[in-house]
């Protein structure tokens, strides 16, 4: 189970709305989106409905203004409650259609050029767990979530291009 409370305003104030299930639209229940509190659970916020533009990954913790969870703005318009997996593996490929040089991770990578020597991935295979890609190392920049599944190009996780600076498996902090 998750639970995330999204508020309009700053600091916690404002009109609210409290999730506990993923969400494709969240337009009727706020205008703007200025503040969050992540009760339970992981969470992906999503700028547009239906799980499209900016991603935001959440854990549990207090956002008091969206520069907290590296915003680009006020805007939060949908939202996924990502399930906890015991194992996480995940394949990196040089080319599209998993093609060039590869590589596999089953844990973190801080910095992609220093484990694979190539700043971009062109595609992916994600046999197990959960994953958030960062444009920048160390976690930084825009986020893209990645399921379980085959992503033959850069462009089916969502991102618009192929620079890849970080990933990180998404793990359960409860």
């Amino acid at each position: 189970m998750g639970k995330i409370i999204f508020y309009e305003d700053q600091n916690f104030q404002g009109r609210s709305y409290e999730c506990s299930s993923e969400c494709p639209n969240l337009s009727s229940f706020f205008s703007r989106c200025n503040s969050i509190r992540v009760e339970c659970g992981n969470w992906m916020l999503y700028e547009n409905p239906n799980y499209r533009g900016y991603q935001y990954f959440l854990r549990k913790g207090e956002y008091p203004d969206f520069q907290q969870w590296m915003g680009y703005n006020e805007s939060i318009r949908s939202c996924r409650l990502i399930s906890q997996v015991s194992s996480s593996r995940l394949r990196i490929y040089e080319r599209e259609d998993f093609k060039g040089q590869m590589m596999e991770f089953s844990d973190d990578c801080p910095h992609v050029y220093e484990q694979f020597r190539f700043h971009d991935i062109h595609s992916c295979n994600e046999f197990e767990g959960h994953w958030i890609f960062y444009e920048e190392p160390n976690y930084r920049g825009r986020q893209y979530y990645l399921r379980p599944g085959e992503y033959r190009r850069y462009s089916d996780w969502g991102a618009v291009s192929s620079r890849v600076g970080s990933f990180r498996r998404v793990r359960e902090f409860y």
